[in-house]
């Protein structure tokens, strides 16, 4: 479970992080990534009806959730995550989609670093 902190809540927020982060598309999910400073990291989840049912959006919701938790013990601070889950998640494993997240977190964070390198900070 991740503590209210570490939750995108606000609708601005989802709409910055799309809008201007970093992005890399899955399989089976697509994140976007921005930097936030020393504050906590957060993450947000998308998971729409055409993925399937309730019951199928929340098991989907509660598997990114897991794979956003490990994700925070490795980057405490400094970034605003918000995952999309897409169709193929809803028959997706946890194994094939916790590594399309770690895929696409990673892919985020490389891109994230580029940026920061070439603005020279």
């Amino acid at each position: 479970m991740l503590a209210v902190r570490n939750r995108v809540r606000v609708s601005a927020d989802f709409s910055r992080t799309v809008r201007s982060g970093a992005r890399s598309g899955r399989r089976n999910v697509v994140l976007y990534a921005v930097e936030t400073g020393e504050q906590p990291s957060r993450f947000g989840f998308i998971v729409a009806k055409t993925v399937g049912n309730a019951v199928t959006r929340n098991l989907v919701k509660r598997r990114l959730r897991e794979a956003a938790a490990q994700s925070l013990a490795l980057n405490p601070t400094g970034l605003d995550i918000v995952v999309r889950a897409l169709p193929a998640s809803a028959s997706a494993s946890w194994a094939e989609l916790s590594a399309d997240y770690r895929n696409a977190f990673s892919t985020c964070t490389a891109k994230l670093s580029q940026r920061h390198a070439r603005q020279g900070g």
